[in-house]
């Protein structure tokens, strides 16, 4: 379960950094383009995929 938390952080980081790029209208070629709710909604996605890496990272492996 540990690596689930790790691998949808790392997601939702990428997608808030590439969000981001696409609201600055550094990446072009998206309806989000250029789109200034992106710059907003980029980061805090990215804040929310790094917490989750975090708590993958903190969370214990079971001793069976």
């Amino acid at each position: 379960m540990r690596w689930v938390w790790m691998i949808v952080g790392l997601l939702a980081v990428a997608t808030g950094v590439l969000w981001t790029l696409q609201g600055l209208n550094l990446v072009s070629g998206s309806a989000m383009s250029g789109q200034r709710v992106f710059v907003v909604v980029g980061p805090i996605l990215a804040l929310i995929g790094l917490a989750l890496v975090v708590i993958g990272l903190r969370r214990r492996i079971p001793v069976s």
